[in-house]
């Protein structure tokens, strides 16, 4: 999958309270979504640079915000 690091960006700076959102419940912290988001962006998008547990939360809560549609 080839990221579209602007939209990571967008996400991880003026879109929290929709990482907020979906980390509620979760046990998860907004904040550990965000560093993986950051990591990310910081390394180009090589999403084979994260560690597997990085993967996970990448894939349950930042892909499926990156694959939602924006508001426009």
């Amino acid at each position: 999958m080839e990221l579209d690091l602007d939209r990571l960006s967008n996400l991880i700076k003026k879109r929290t309270a929709e990482i907020e959102s979906s980390v509620a419940g979760t046990g998860y912290l907004p904040r550990t979504v965000i560093g993986v988001g950051t990591f990310l962006l910081d390394n180009e998008g090589d999403i084979d640079l994260l560690t597997a547990k990085q993967q996970v939360t990448f894939e349950r809560f930042l892909k499926p915000l990156l694959e939602k549609p924006d508001r426009s």
